[in-house]
């Protein structure tokens, strides 16, 4: 009866978490998304492959060797088998080499860095995250927009991510692929949205006292809605000079959503490059003086 209560109280908060479920990784939207699916389904199926023979096997033991059935034989000096030892053995090593191999494969398959296939031409996106917002930059296109990442579906996204503050995690669930933001470095990441579709994308680090509030919003058109979103865009006016960057990447709590018609040339490059000579500064700074730079009080 406990355990009959305890799968029924399971089963009823399963339930609630069907509209969770449904945006999430189980909910894929794009190829990246669907083979991540894949191997966490194949993994839950092969490791339950050992666990639920294994858990009845328990269940079956303890019924057999009760205490009043007299069929079952009792052998105090019994100690060693071998066909048992190989089986207890060689069922978890086959197991370890099934998961192993398809690690492997997927490793290699679903390496961020790696392009994906596609007969369109991919879309480069530069991403950086600051305390407390993302900042989408479109270089081809000269725009740029904070905590909206608009792409056209069926439409490779490159990605090149950095960050202005402090270690972070770039995470759409239902396209795949989390990977993390570090100052003065660029990661590479390649993503696709098969359809169009309001995704939610989030920071999957925390990062101080503004995470929990960290999200965007990961907006997929038709090629031809998003190249009408560009020229809109662009007619905006306002324009993300460096004056404006620094002004942007002060912390700050729940940003709104925010598009820039003019992008200052190469300003990711030059976000990396000069979190990169602050760091350097602090690291060569003498204490007191890295502590000024910092700001410490």
């Amino acid at each position: 009866m406990p355990a009959l209560g305890a799968g029924i109280v399971l089963a009823v908060a399963l339930a609630g978490c069907k509209g969770v479920l449904d945006k999430g990784v189980l909910d894929p939207q794009g190829p990246v998304g669907l083979q991540q699916r894949t191997i966490l389904l194949n993994a839950t199926a092969v490791m339950l492959a050992i666990v639920v023979p294994v858990a009845l096997a328990t269940l079956a033991f303890a019924w057999w060797f009760r205490d009043g059935n007299a069929r079952a034989r009792y052998r105090p000096d019994w100690s060693y088998s071998g066909r048992i030892e190989f089986v207890v053995w060689s069922i978890p090593a086959l197991v370890i080499l099934f998961l192993g191999g398809m690690t492997w494969i997927a490793t290699h398959d679903l390496d961020p860095a790696r392009p994906l296939r596609s007969a369109r031409a991919p879309l480069t996106v530069e991403v950086v995250s600051l305390d407390w917002k993302w900042l989408f930059i479109y270089p081809d296109r000269g725009i740029a927009a904070v905590n909206r990442l608009v792409v056209p579906a069926g439409t490779p996204i490159s990605f090149r991510l950095t960050s202005a503050s402090v270690m972070n995690s770039f995470f759409v669930p239902q396209l795949g692929s989390q990977i993390y933001t570090m100052a003065g470095m660029q990661t590479r990441l390649h993503l696709l949205a098969d359809r169009p579709g309001t995704y939610r994308g989030l920071s999957a680090q925390y990062s101080g006292s503004g995470f929990s509030d960290m999200g965007f919003e990961v907006v997929a058109k038709e090629p031809d809605a998003f190249e009408a979103w560009v020229s809109e865009t662009r007619g905006r006016g306002e324009t993300l000079d460096r004056a404006g960057y620094d002004a942007l990447a002060r912390p700050s709590q729940r940003e709104p959503t925010r598009e820039f018609g003019a992008v200052a040339p190469n300003l990711f490059d030059t976000i990396m490059k000069s979190v990169t000579a602050s760091s350097a500064a602090l690291i060569c700074a003498p204490p007191k003086q890295a502590a000024e730079l910092r700001g410490d009080k």
